[in-house]
């Protein structure tokens, strides 16, 4: 009997282990490989399964952005708390109790928090959010001081793609190359609402940054401060920027403070502000920026004469403005005429639809002479009636000779109303679609503006979108200075003048050059700038002003 047991119990529990590897095949559990995870938004745990499947060693954890800790309001007393405060007042403070060796302990500060020192040196992916509860709500994404490879990327954009209210990403000193760059570009067009990208100290050999602006990008403030790029770079931003034939319609503010670009490169950047007529906000402080660099943001900003290239284009824009039927088609039917038909028939069925056409007119005829006919008689009965009745009127001799027409007309209206209802309203609906699609403004193009010949060049004006740009700290000199005050001066001329697309500058930074702050051209720029700055804020009205300006 003992035996017989044992066999039943070891039969059993091999059927319940067999049951529950079946169980495990069907279920597989959170952290199995078998099947690719699905991003779900959250940022926290998403991350950490998609470098847990990719075996990294350490997986960075996510964290919420550190901030100064808010100190909170005192709380407002009652006279009774109020009379025990006044007596503890009276009372003097208690000294701290000594340590051991006879030192005070003093407590620890309530306006921050402190950690261990080897925390700030390990690699997080700090977040803001606008749910400090929901980790589906992050807004932001900084990384810094730490390398971000090829696998850490690809991470980052199955992570992103997924987050819909993600707007800024800062990646510090992250040691960016080539081949991540390019990752970074490709994706980025995917995320909805991502609008800033801040890629500071990340100095890439290739400068592939222009990619990053290209054709599909939707960022709108762009920041690449320190990354050392040189005029290479500098050339293929400008022309990201604008050419002819192309400009980029989404950049508002490019920031590329703290980098190698001199003349050359700055040439390349106005040339591309030549025809982008997007950009606000222009930052190239501390780079190697001389006169001829100046010369040519100053002719971009106040008119230029067009090149061969361009006056090329030009003609082109125009004749395709000038006669958009140009480029249509023929109709389907000179199509159908001309296709290996035979003479004979083309004529025979020419004279056919003469015939239709004859006939139709013979008959339209026929029945406007007798609605003439009609309207007569009806004009002629309605004088009687109006005679004989006096006052009363008949509604059909209301329009006298025009009135069979009219009734003509709104019949025709009546019916055409009906046959609308009858069809279920389609004509209705199709209106309110129309109403509530909303039409896109185009853009000008700087191409299509009023110009001026001049010694047998076209010249039209420069860039006046363009609203703030920083040239502090360069090698700028009293020609470049010179030439852009000519600048400045045109375009308040100008802009008095006509009323153009744009404003003109209103903010210019030209500090810390190779001329003083008492030059006489520096301070004109400065005085010219000062009223139309934004910020800017009249000094207050005191007696002895008023008094001065009275004498």
């Amino acid at each position: 009997m003992g035996k017989k047991i044992e066999k039943a119990l070891k039969d059993k529990g091999h059927s319940s282990a067999s049951q529950e590897h079946e169980d495990d095949s069907k279920t597989p559990e959170p952290g199995d490989d078998s099947e690719p995870h699905v991003c779900t938004g959250n940022l926290s745990v998403d991350f950490t399964e998609l470098c847990r499947r990719n075996n990294m060693a350490v997986i960075p954890p996510v964290v919420q952005r550190p901030h100064r800790p808010v100190t909170p309001p005192p709380e407002p007393a009652s006279k009774a708390e109020k009379g025990k405060g006044k007596q503890q007042q009276q009372q003097p403070e208690p000294d701290p109790e000594p340590e051991g060796e006879g030192e005070p302990v003093e407590p620890p500060p309530k306006t921050y928090t402190t950690k261990d020192k080897y925390e700030y040196f390990k690699p997080t992916v700090q977040v803001e959010m606008d749910n400090p509860d929901k980790w589906d709500t992050v807004t932001e994404v900084f990384v810094k001081g730490w390398k971000i490879d090829e696998t850490m990327m690809n991470v980052f954009k199955q992570c992103w793609l997924t987050m819909d209210r993600l707007h800024t990403i800062n990646l510090w000193d992250t040691g960016l190359t080539c081949d991540t760059v390019e990752i970074l570009s490709g994706f980025l067009p995917q995320c909805a609402n991502l609008k800033t990208v801040i890629l500071d100290g990340n100095p890439v050999p290739e400068e592939n940054w222009y990619s990053l602006i290209g054709d599909e990008s939707q960022i709108q403030t762009l920041s690449l401060r320190y990354n050392q790029i040189t005029d290479k770079g500098a050339e293929q931003i400008g022309k990201a920027l604008g050419t002819t034939q192309k400009a980029n319609t989404k950049l508002l503010s490019l920031n590329l403070n703290g980098n190698r670009i001199t003349d050359v490169g700055a040439t390349a950047i106005a040339g591309g502000l030549r025809m982008n007529r997007n950009l606000l906000s222009l930052s190239l402080e501390h780079n190697q920026i001389g006169d001829l660099g100046a010369k040519k943001f100053g002719e971009v900003l106040s008119r230029f004469p067009l090149t061969h290239e361009e006056v090329v284009e030009r003609r082109k824009l125009l004749s395709e403005k000038g006669a958009p039927d140009r480029t249509k088609s023929p109709p389907p039917s000179r199509r159908a005429d001309s296709k290996d038909r035979p003479g004979s028939v083309r004529s025979s069925s020419q004279i056919d639809k003469k015939r239709d056409k004859s006939s139709k007119k013979k008959d339209t005829k026929g029945k406007d002479e007798k609605d003439d006919k009609k309207g007569k008689k009806e004009d002629k009965t309605a004088g009687k009636k109006a005679d004989t009745k006096g006052s009363k009127v008949s509604s059909s001799g209301i329009g006298g000779r025009g009135s069979g027409a009219s009734v003509v007309a709104e019949t025709a209206g009546k019916t055409a109303a009906k046959g609308k209802d009858k069809k279920g309203g389609k004509d209705k609906k199709g209106a309110v679609q129309q109403e509530a699609e909303p039409e896109t403004p185009e853009l000008a193009n700087p191409l299509l503006e009023q110009v001026e010949n001049i010694n047998h060049e076209l010249w039209v004006p420069g860039n006046r979108v363009l609203i703030s740009l920083n040239l502090k700290k360069n090698l700028i000199g009293s020609e470049g200075m010179k030439e852009l005050l000519k600048a400045i001066q045109y375009q308040t001329t100008f802009s008095k003048l006509s009323s153009g697309s744009g404003t003109g500058l209103m903010r210019i930074c030209l500090n810390k050059n190779k001329v003083s702050m008492d030059n006489d051209i520096l301070e004109k720029i400065n005085q010219m700038m000062l009223t139309k700055d934004p910020f800017y804020k009249p000094p207050p009205s005191s007696p002895e002003n008023e008094s001065q300006v009275a004498g």
